[in-house]
């Protein structure tokens, strides 16, 4: 299931720093800015939220990280979860099988940088859109909610990331000031 919190100013920051685990918030209070820390907080919430909801775990989320700095949650190695933010909101996905999510701002479209990072297909499909932007925030995702399920970005090649795509299945939440993906293999 997809969690989504797009109210990352409608809460006391200090207030919610006293109801994350102290893991957490060393990890939040390492951030200069305000904003981060609030991403942070918020993300964490969102999870803490999901796993209540999807498996009735109410004690706060404890993480282990693997030697690549994945996070895994301590104590139940078979809950698998994935969390992101932007600066509008934050996402997070829970599952009993791996999953990847992402979620990203819709902004001014750069054909430039699309370029870079998608290939001819794609390419087309973003010049073809009506909102180039939406099109091509919509590809992003979906690159990096894989990467987050696999870790493998095809040795750099950003490009042909999504090649292989029928071995995954992606969902897809368009809002006005963000897109979020979810991505698990089939």
């Amino acid at each position: 299931m997809i969690y989504i919190d797009d109210h990352i100013d409608d809460f006391d920051l200090q207030e919610a720093l006293a109801t994350v685990s102290a893991q957490r918030r060393e990890q939040a209070l390492r951030y200069r800015h305000e904003r981060d820390r609030r991403l942070s907080v918020a993300a964490y919430r969102l999870l803490h939220r999901a796993l209540m909801t999807e498996y009735g775990i109410n004690e706060l989320p404890q993480f282990t990280y693997d030697s690549n700095g994945k996070p895994a949650l301590a104590g139940y190695p078979d809950i698998h979860f994935s969390m992101s933010h932007c600066r509008a909101a934050v996402a997070c996905a829970v599952s009993d099988r791996p999953v990847g999510i992402d979620i990203e701002t819709l902004d001014h479209y750069n054909e430039e940088v699309a370029a870079r990072v998608m290939n001819d297909d794609e390419m087309r499909q973003i010049l073809e859109s009506p909102y180039p932007n939406v099109a091509f925030t919509r590809l992003w995702t979906m690159k990096e909610s894989l990467f987050k399920l696999t870790g493998d970005d095809c040795g750099g090649d950003i490009a042909r990331m999504l090649q292989e795509s029928t071995r995954y299945c992606f969902t897809t939440v368009d809002h006005p000031q963000f897109i979020v993906t979810d991505c698990r293999y089939r």
